[in-house]
Formats: C-alpha cells, structure tokens, sequence
C-alpha cells in the first residue's frame, strides 16, 4: 500500500500549496492562468516530447494496452451517450468523457506502478495510448468547437498539428519509430522545461480551489457525479472482465491492467478545461472526487488480486 499512499501524499502536498499561494495571493490574480498557459503551451508539450522519444512502441501491441483500450471506451462512450441524450454541450461532454476514462498514469501511476506492481515501465501502454491517441482527438474536438465559430476544412484537417499537446506527443512517436536518438545537448533543455509540467498543474489546481465550495454542486452535479462513478467503478470492472475473461490474464498481469484502471483522473484534465475555458468546474470536481475515492478502491484492488 506504500504506493499508493506515497502518490497521493505528493499530489495531495503540491495542491495543498497551490491553494495556499491562491489564498494569500502570492502569485497574482493571473497565476492560474499564466501556470495552465505554461503547462499547455510549453512544459507539457516537452514532457510528452521527452517521454515519447525514447519509449518502446511495442508496448502498442499487448494485450495490456486492449484492455486499457477497451476501459477507456467504455466509459467515455457511457459518459458521451448520457450527455447526448441529456442534452449536454460538446465541450461538457469532451471534458466529462475525459474525467470518466482518462487515468492519472503520469505523477500517481508511476509511483503505484513501482511500489504496487514493482514495475514502473507497466504503465507505459496507458501513457502512450493517452498522449498518443486520446489527447490528441479530445483536443482537436475542443478546438473545432471553440467559441461556436465556423472553420475552414483545411483547418478542421490541421487541427492536430496546430496543438501543442499533440505535437508534442507525435513528434516523439515519430523519433522513437525512426530510431533516432536526440542529441543530449537538445534533450536537456527540453528535460528541464518537462519537469514543470506536473508542479504547475498540480498548483494551477491548487489555486483554482480558493473559494470554491463542496465538489458536485451546482449544473454539474449530473455529470460529476457520472464520471466519478464511471472513474473509479465503471473502468476498473471492465478491465477485470475484459483481463480474467476474454485475455484470460491472471495474477500480476491482471492486478496491473486492474490498478491502472483504477487509477483517478488526470489533473491535467483540468488544464484543458481552463485552457478552452469549457466545464471547469466539472473537471475540477471530478478529478478530486475520482481521487478520493480512489483511494479504497486500489486497497481494495491490491488485497483482493494482489
């Protein structure tokens, strides 16, 4: 259990600071803005950069990236068909489908992944299959819907190649498909401008919690509640039944497709809400009730397959 308390204790700290900073006003009235504008545009970016260019792409062929697959779809499509019959915007629904499906693999699922599974390469299937084909099609739907406005073609086609996120994720698919190996003194700046990706959205998170009431209330309500509930019930369950079921995977290889799905929402999610000023509230409550209830759902996890 080590593991998992270790990864929320860092989180938990590093937003508890932000809040701090929020409340005393230390860095402004713009500091959540100005820190989501630099994990956006700039620091994320690098870290996928970084991360992608050396990974091993075989790992898109497992057995354990269709399980990671197939929980992901489950419960965005639950999410996206609720919202649809509801009447729930696009970007609503963009944001919720996120929350409901997209796991926190980097920051918390390292560190469960080394001291739950022993293993921290595990979770390379789930980052790559995120950055590489979840982030980029959620964000080009955000893009094409932004403001309402018309859009060229051309432009609706180009969409992916003009988002930092994206960019930075296929061009680092591309460099470890050619093999090539970035020169260090390129890699190094890139390395050190990643490394403010994770404390910036964790604080920008921090911040946005000054004055904020409970989580769950308000127009959201509906959709908090869902995508926690698909989050932390809905994709874990999948998993299991897709890995003992239909792969026939047992012991550790199970407990880790099942861990990842249990995993909470990314608080990067949030960044792409205040980015495209869409559903903020719903990726901020969704991701601090996914969080919480987490927490007993990998105990519990770990103790009944570990």
């Amino acid at each position: 259990m080590q593991g998992v308390l270790t990864g929320f204790a860092v989180i938990a700290v590093v937003i508890a600071v932000g809040y701090l900073l929020g409340r005393r006003g230390s860095l402004g009235d713009d500091a959540r803005t100005v820190l989501t504008g630099l994990s956006f545009g700039v620091a994320t970016p690098a870290l996928l950069f970084t991360t992608l260019a050396h990974a091993d792409l075989s790992v898109v062929l497992s057995e354990r990236l269709l399980v990671t697959a197939a929980g992901t779809v489950a419960a965005a499509s639950v999410f996206i068909t609720v919202g649809l019959l509801r009447g729930w915007g696009t970007g609503q629904i963009t944001i919720g489908a996120l929350c409901s499906s997209y796991v926190n693999a980097g920051n918390l699922g390292i560190p469960v992944a080394v001291y739950v599974l022993g293993d921290a390469s595990l979770v390379a299937p789930v980052l790559l299959f995120q950055q590489i084909v979840v982030t980029p099609l959620a964000l080009t739907v955000l893009d094409l819907q932004r403001n309402g406005e018309r859009i060229a073609l051309w432009r609706r086609l180009t969409t992916p190649l003009r988002n930092p996120m994206a960019v930075g994720s296929l061009s680092g698919v591309a460099v470890a498909a050619s093999g090539w190996t970035v020169p260090q003194p390129a890699l190094e700046p890139l390395t050190l401008i990643g490394n403010m990706s994770v404390p910036a959205v964790l604080l920008a998170f921090g911040i946005s919690l000054r004055g904020s009431g409970l989580p769950a209330r308000g127009e959201y309500k509906p959709a908090i509640a869902l995508s926690a509930a698909l989050k932390t019930t809905a994709q874990p369950l999948v998993a299991w039944a897709l890995g003992a079921g239909v792969f026939h995977l047992h012991g550790a290889a199970l407990l880790d497709v099942v861990v990842t799905a249990a995993l909470p929402a990314a608080q990067n999610l949030y960044t792409y809400a205040s980015h495209y000023r869409v559903a903020e509230q719903l990726a901020r409550d969704s991701i601090l009730l996914s969080t919480a209830f987490s927490v007993p759902a990998l105990i519990a996890i770990a103790a009944l397959l570990g």
